[in-house]
């Protein structure tokens, strides 16, 4: 292979449950090899790749029937308990034919909230990649409730190529990328490059789920357009196609559709709080002065004497969200108080930020 790019020089790959997985459930080994002949060679070369992948509750759900009794909750921590052996064990073998140790890593989405627990696990990964051991990462399905569940693992898959600093990021499908039409259809036509025009393309996009998965090709272009805003190259790509994944590194003319990054790259802590605000634990309102100092282009805190109202209980280091005077979200940000001494330093002059400005993140289009 040609010398690689090195905007593929770290590269995240989320392979997809129907990439990887039979009809029944059961995991297409034969697949699954082929892909990790493609990783291994790109590894061989010096490519330092974290590997996402989807598949654990297929597998389990091959491998046993739960008792009529048995919640839906219940049976997919079962499957996703039996089905991440196999899966993790598969990927150890195939790793293992080609001298590549691989590690597994467990998410939920609770891992990404606070951002001590972030720091560890982005600790954990880079000591793996220093260490030449490939990362695995999957969504600790086995205990994640629904409301700390990731849409999917390509939501997983976002957040972890944020987070590790990813100069690409491949998501793996059954189909070529997106289309203007049904995939297939004659009038349908591949969509090659996605530079952001997200609005003209939403309107193509089917709600349809993966068979297997809990997301659609919806979940993708969004989390795929949040992650080129970053600065961060993504491919959404046909998994079931041989050498897929090096005709993309080798930058070949291969179906699939591209979201280009953007040239401006945010800082590791406007990294963490852009994928934060699910975790918003509260809200403060701001007045219109202290509006016009935050969108400004002066670097600016948000200081207490601008914050009118606050809404809901948050501790110190809680991620809020920050509102306007008319009720519209225009930002987040970590408190530097909880809301008990939000509430009586509201107003106050002579008082530290509610948010200092390194932890604080206004929406672009505010």
């Amino acid at each position: 292979m040609k010398t690689i790019s090195p905007k593929f020089s770290r590269l995240a790959i989320k392979i997809g449950s129907n990439v990887i997985a039979k009809s029944d459930g059961s995991l297409n080994t034969g697949r699954m090899l082929r892909l990790v002949e493609e990783i291994a060679v790109l590894f061989k070369q010096g490519v330092e790749v974290i590997l996402i992948t989807s598949g654990a509750v297929a597998a389990g759900r091959s491998e046993m029937t739960p008792s009529k009794k048995t919640s839906i909750i219940s049976a997919r921590q079962i499957w996703a308990a039996i089905g991440q052996v196999k899966l993790m064990g598969t990927y150890q073998f195939l790793f293992g034919k080609y001298g590549i140790q691989a590690g597994q890593l467990l998410a939920t989405k609770d891992s990404f909230r606070d951002r001590l627990h972030y720091l560890n696990m982005k600790n954990c990964i880079s000591a793996m990649l220093d260490n030449k051991v490939l990362p695995v990462v999957n969504e600790n399905d086995t205990i994640a409730i629904t409301e700390l569940m990731f849409t999917d693992n390509d939501e997983l898959s976002g957040m972890i190529s944020s987070m590790m600093d990813c100069t690409s990021l491949i998501i793996l499908s059954n189909v070529d990328g997106i289309y203007t039409g049904i995939p297939g259809s004659e009038d349908s036509e591949l969509i090659r490059e996605v530079n952001g025009n997200f609005d003209e393309i939403t309107s193509y996009i089917t709600t349809t789920k993966s068979g297997f998965g809990r997301g659609g090709m919806l979940t993708k272009c969004s989390i795929a357009r949040d992650i080129a805003s970053e600065g961060i190259d993504v491919y959404i790509a046909n998994g079931t196609r041989d050498t897929i994944i090096t005709d993309i590194v080798r930058e070949k003319d291969v179906p699939c559709t591209r979201f280009i990054a953007a040239e401006k790259k945010k800082t590791g802590v406007k990294k963490w709080l852009s994928h934060s605000d699910t975790f918003a634990r509260g809200i403060v309102y701001i007045n219109k002065g202290a509006k016009e100092a935050l969108l400004g282009d002066k670097a600016t805190s948000l200081l207490m004497i601008g914050v009118s109202k606050v809404e809901g209980f948050f501790k110190k280091g809680d991620i809020i969200r920050i509102f306007d005077e008319k009720g519209k979200q225009i930002g987040l940000g970590k408190s530097q108080y909880d809301s008990e001494k939000a509430e009586l330093y509201r107003g106050e002059k002579r008082k530290k930020p509610l948010v200092h400005y390194d932890y604080l993140l206004m929406n672009e289009k505010s």
